[in-house]
């Protein structure tokens, strides 16, 4: 039977996907190492399980003690998981730009964890490095495991990423792609690989804000390079110990929204839902295509799983607001209207013939009903057909004997795919309010206007 003692057991071995439509555009063979098949769903389980188990072979751990770590959140995932099989508590410091679901995961997990301030220096007391050196230094029986200095990362990337890696591909790979934070992963990949094969070329990506690019192109440590960034997990405004930069050939940068952008791409075209590194990772290398030749193999490292991020780059809403995600909304129909007519609207007392004659007089087919307190209704021409049919003497009657469920109110920046959820057969229109407080409307010929041009 094959059956694994315990979680632990199944770290690694994650597999290797062929990419298809995102990188149809590239000379060469493109490949995913999707590492969100681990147990915590990133590739941090393999670095976290490594360093406690140097930390208790060095007797820095001892047992009943306290694992504390500065962590964006996989790491902390990948520690926690650790912990509960090997019996240790856990306190984690993190920061705020990190998502809610992540902090949340880890207190699932039964951690405890601490939130710092992103924008503030690393030596600063209130930053997250400090803060886990100070705890470290507090709490009795306690490890700080500092993953960006602890060589235990790179060497567990060096002992199971890369021989896979070699393994999976038949000693073909040519290439290896990185959005790189800590070090680890890259820097013990790589450095296997390239013992393979000296000709090997290992690529990092990183984003805009980080300094690790300038450091490894001039071997400066320029602090003017370092502002506030949207990426997570990735990049960095230190150079962590973890970095051998003989093992790495390039770095890349990338912005935030492409990273966004191609993150949702490769859920869409691919099918593989992962975190915003992904995008990174994938955005840097089409930037470098140039480099890349026909019988090439390049493998990407696709670091964690994109539950993580649901209401960040997952969330339309919040794309929208960062300038991330170019898609019409309710608003954009309204102001590519080449009139500027005010919304027809008709009072529940009146009656289904003066409701005609605005139909008539306009050319709508829905009007809302309005009294003192707002919208109560709507008007159909449609629905007034079914009825006049029925009931040729309806002409006389007032609106409020007739009028239809009101229609939806959205917000005024709801994307048209959504408005087009909608409207449908029994719901010909959405309504919704300006920045000054005025009603306006949008039908089903609004929308399908929109989604053909």
């Amino acid at each position: 039977m094959d059956i694994k003692n315990n979680i632990l057991e199944t770290i690694g071995n994650t597999p290797l996907i062929k990419l298809n439509k995102i990188t149809k555009d590239l000379p060469c063979t493109v490949l995913a190492k999707v590492e969100y098949f681990n147990p915590g769903n990133s590739a941090k389980d393999r670095m976290a399980l490594k360093m406690v188990e140097v930390a208790e072979q060095e007797g820095k751990l001892k047992p009943g003690g306290t694992i504390i770590e500065g962590t964006s959140g996989n790491t902390g995932m990948g520690l926690a998981l650790v912990a509960i099989v090997k019996k240790y508590k856990c306190i984690f410091v993190s920061t705020d730009k990190q998502s809610k679901e992540k902090m949340d995961i880890l207190k699932a997990l039964g951690a405890e964890v601490i939130v710092c301030p992103t924008n503030v220096e690393p030596d600063d007391p209130r930053s997250y490095y400090s803060v886990a050196k100070r705890l470290a230094k507090e709490v009795p029986n306690s490890y700080h495991m500092n993953q960006y200095d602890n060589l235990a990362n790179r060497l567990a990337h060096y002992e199971t990423t890369g021989p896979e890696l070699w393994r999976q591909t038949d000693g073909k790979i040519t290439h290896l792609v990185v959005a790189t934070g800590t070090g680890g992963t890259i820097t013990g990949t790589g450095k296997f690989l390239k013992e393979k094969n000296p000709g090997m070329q290992v690529w990092a990506m990183d984003p805009y804000g980080s300094l690790l690019t300038k450091y490894f192109r001039t071997g400066e440590v320029d602090m003017n390079e370092v502002h506030p960034y949207v990426t997570e997990g990735i990049g960095e405004d230190f150079v962590p110990q973890n970095y051998e930069m003989e093992y790495i050939d390039a770095f890349e940068q990338v912005t935030d929204k492409d990273a966004a952008v191609m993150t949702r791409r490769l859920a869409k075209d691919e099918g593989i839902f992962c975190g915003y590194s992904a995008g990174t990772a994938i955005q840097g290398l089409t930037q470098m295509k140039h480099k890349l030749k026909q019988d090439d193999l390049v493998v990407v490292i696709l670091h964690d799983h994109g539950s993580r991020y649901v209401a960040k780059i997952y969330n339309d809403q919040w794309m929208m607001e960062r300038g991330y995600l170019d898609v019409k909304t309710f608003k954009d129909l309204v102001n590519a209207r080449s009139t500027k007519q005010k919304l027809v609207t008709i009072a529940p007392k009146h009656t289904v013939a003066e409701a005609v004659e605005l139909m008539k007089k306009y050319d709508i087919e829905h009007i809302p009903v309005v009294n003192g307190n707002g919208v109560i209704g709507s008007i159909s021409e449609n629905g007034l057909f079914q009825k006049v049919f029925s009931n040729p003497d309806i002409k006389n009657e007032s609106v409020e004997s007739v009028m239809e469920h009101s229609f939806p109110i959205v917000d005024f920046d709801t994307p048209v795919e959504r408005l087009s959820t909608l409207i449908n057969k029994e719901n010909g229109a959405v309504l919704s309010k300006d920045e000054a407080g005025n009603f306006h409307i949008v039908t089903k010929y609004d929308v399908i206007q929109a989604l053909g041009s």
